[in-house]
This record gives C-alpha cells, sequence and structure tokens, in this order.
C-alpha cells in the first residue's frame, strides 16, 4: 500500500477537494426527524423505517428524482440529492422524493419533522454500523459524551453544496463568502430553541451543540486573519485534527488511537483510503469536497428547506448578488455566538440577512430560478424582514434552565 507524505496529503487536498471548474452545480442533504404523529414524544425505532423504505424501494424502485436515502445514528432521515445543473431542477427532484418518503411513511402513522435538535424526544442511539460505534466512544473518551451523543442522534441540518469555482482565485473568493455567509445563515434559519423538552435560551440549540463538540474538527477552517490559498488552510486543519478511528486491514474499527493525522504520517502507516476517511469525519460548517458543503443550517419545517439551497447558490453563482452578499456578510463574519444565540433579534445579523435575501430575490430570475421566487420571498417575510426566525414561532415557555439575553429575548 502507498504511504502518504504530507505534500501527498496537500495534492490530494488541491486536486480531489478544490478540484476547479466553471461553477453552476447544486445539491442539498436534508435530514428530518421521523416522529408517530399520534404521539411526538415516543421514539420510533429506525428498524421500523428502513423496513418501511426497502419495501418501498422493492416494490417501486428507488426515488424518481435520484436521491440517496440513508439513516443518521439516533434515526435520522437523510435524502441527499444528485448535483443537478441549476435550481430548478434540483428542487423540482428533491421535493418529489420527499413527497414520496411522506407518503411511504403516512399509512405507519409517521411522519417526517423538521427542527435543528429534537425538540422533544432525549437522544437514543440506533446506528448499526461499527463506525458510528467508534464515533460515540471517541466523543466519551476525548470528554464531549452529552455534546457527541446530541449531535448524532438529537440534530438535523439542511446542507447546501456548491461548486469549487471556475479557477483557483474564484475558489479563494468563493470559499471565504462561504465563511462570511456563515453567521447569517445560522441567524436566519436557526430552529432549535428547544432540546428534550426545555428552552436552552438559544435560538439555534444545534449550532450550540456544534460548537461544543471537538474544536479541532468542528470549528470553521477560515479564521480571523487567514487568507491565502484555502488548499493550504484545509491541509494545516486536516493534518493537526485527532484521528478518530482506523478502519484496520483486518477490518476491525478502533477508536480514537490518540494521534493527530499529522502524527500517523510520521508513523508511516495511513495510505490514501486512510486519509479519505479521515477528511470525512471532519465537520467544519464549510466542508470542502470537491465541492463546498455549508453545514451550519437547522433542519426547517415543511416546503422552507429550499429556501437556504436557494439563497446560497444565488449568493455564491451570481456576480451581483456575490458581490451584495460578500459587502453585507463580512462585517458579521465572526458573529457566530450571537448566530445561534439571537438568530436575527441581533441588529447587525438582521441587517445582513436582509441584504442577502434582497439579492438573493433579485438573483433567482437570472438563475432560471423565478419558481422559487415566492418562497423565498414568504420566507422574507414572515422572518427576515421582521427581524425573527423560525425558532421565534415556539412559545415562551420559560424554565429553570433557560437563561434569557435582555439583549436577545426569547
Amino acid at each position: 500500500m502507498t504511504r502518504l507524505t504530507v505534500d501527498d496529503v496537500y495534492q490530494h487536498i488541491h486536486g480531489v477537494c478544490f478540484k476547479t471548474g466553471p461553477p453552476g452545480t447544486v445539491g442539498a442533504e436534508t435530514e428530518w426527524f421521523v416522529v408517530d404523529a399520534a404521539d411526538p414524544a415516543a421514539h420510533v425505532p429506525a428498524a421500523k423505517v428502513r423496513a418501511l423504505m426497502d419495501a418501498d424501494a422493492a416494490a417501486a424502485g428507488p426515488p424518481a428524482g435520484g436521491s440517496t436515502v440513508t439513516y443518521e445514528p439516533g434515526g435520522q432521515l437523510e435524502l441527499s440529492s444528485a448535483p443537478f445543473p441549476g435550481l430548478s431542477a434540483l428542487h423540482t427532484a428533491l421535493a418529489g422524493d420527499i413527497a414520496r418518503v411522506r407518503d411511504v411513511l403516512a399509512p405507519a402513522g409517521l411522519a417526517l419533522a423538521g427542527h435543528g435538535v429534537d425538540p422533544v424526544r432525549r437522544p437514543r442511539f440506533q446506528a448499526e454500523h461499527p463506525r458510528y460505534r467508534c464515533m460515540r466512544d471517541y466523543f466519551v473518551s476525548g470528554g464531549f459524551p452529552d455534546a457527541g451523543e446530541a449531535m448524532m442522534c438529537s440534530t438535523a441540518s439542511v446542507q447546501v453544496c456548491v461548486d469549487i469555482g471556475a479557477d483557483r482565485a474564484d475558489a479563494a473568493r468563493r470559499w471565504r463568502r462561504a465563511h462570511a455567509l456563515g453567521p447569517v445563515l445560522v441567524a436566519a434559519f436557526a430552529n432549535s430553541p428547544l432540546r428534550a423538552g426545555r428552552r436552552t435560551g438559544l435560538r439555534s440549540s444545534r449550532q450550540a451543540i456544534w460548537t461544543e463538540l471537538d474544536p479541532c474538527r468542528t470549528l470553521p477552517v477560515l479564521r480571523d486573519g487567514d487568507g491565502g490559498d484555502p488548499a493550504e488552510a484545509w491541509t494545516r486543519y486536516a493534518l493537526d485534527a485527532r484521528v478518530m478511528l482506523v478502519h484496520t486491514a483486518s477490518g476491525e474499527w478502533v477508536s480514537d488511537p490518540g494521534m493527530s493525522f499529522l502524527e500517523w504520517l510520521g508513523k508511516g502507516e495511513p495510505g490514501p483510503d486512510d486519509l479519505a476517511y479521515h477528511l470525512s469525519t471532519l465537520f467544519p460548517p464549510v466542508r470542502p469536497r470537491g465541492w463546498l458543503e455549508l453545514r451550519m443550517i437547522d433542519a426547517l419545517p415543511g416546503p422552507y428547506w429550499a429556501v437556504p439551497v436557494a439563497v446560497v447558490a444565488a449568493l455564491l453563482d451570481d456576480p451581483a448578488a456575490a458581490s451584495l452578499a460578500e459587502a453585507a456578510a463580512e462585517p458579521v463574519a465572526d458573529r457566530w455566538p450571537e448566530a445561534a444565540r439571537c438568530g436575527l433579534a441581533d441588529p447587525p445579523l438582521a441587517a445582513a440577512a436582509r441584504a442577502c435575501f434582497a439579492a438573493a430575490l433579485d438573483a433567482l430570475p437570472r438563475l432560471g430560478a423565478s419558481g422559487l421566487v415566492p418562497l423565498v420571498a414568504e420566507y422574507a417575510g414572515r422572518y427576515v424582514e421582521r427581524g425573527r426566525c423560525p425558532a421565534d414561532d415556539e412559545p415562551a415557555r420559560a424554565n429553570a434552565a433557560e437563561k434569557e439575553d435582555p439583549a436577545c429575548p426569547l
């Protein structure tokens, strides 16, 4: 087996993770909690959901829109779209596949619920694959047992995937823009004020969970003053991160071998497959995978999952919208804590969000996505223009655990 060097890691990241080409392709991953419609507080066995979906696939074939169905460790159902050459095609395909899943689950009394964090149920680990057991063990051994269990079993998101860029200069611009937009997207789509039946005092409890979790693999790659080559930044990040687990040649899974990837390289042991797997265990808000995967958005109710997909694609792919987004987002690029705590009750984030939504709405027709304008405008009118987010729809039921911030009361 080929043994890697640091230069090999950089070359892989530059050639694979930051592979450039004309932008315009878009994809999305939507995660959903499966709930018992008659008893939302009840845990739904993941095996039951799998059996229903497998029976449907055997009878009717895979989802017509090309989406892949997978499951998170707590039983969350994930629909990952195929890549599409535009927003309209993506929306039509993924909306149809989501509707099909709903139709499969409904006769069994089950429904899909969109929340950033399960608002009622406590975490319950239901994964079968040894990778997830090793992941759970890693977080326990690393001192993150609660956040690790919550992340794996009680969180859900909308992930938006867009192209890296036309060339290296364009990739660097899009990389910086995606990071600058992060707090705006957290705030505008915050939808997790409750966790296990109690208010947390946060609009996005999901973002807070990820922030608490193992900073070597969940903090943003791009930090203040960190310019230059995105591939270089991602290489440093990957080399410094702890190895979560090792899949041995004998087929065993070993959790937390107690070293960074750079230290593992020094032992002369990892090969290309180990690098690819290590990169898959890093979860920053913006992750390069041959495309940019934006991971900071809470799962949303009903049809609103399409709104962040449309907004992100417009602000990254349309030149005029991109320029406006950069000007609006750069001043709030470091407001991750305020975004999670306050959502759009934070005035600087609210102003940035209004500017970004206006730019996106203007850009969507130019991207051939006029059909999404009414939905994005509805969301903007209901939330963004009023300085609100979906978390604000929850009734303000204070309890002893809530620590309300007078600057952004719930």
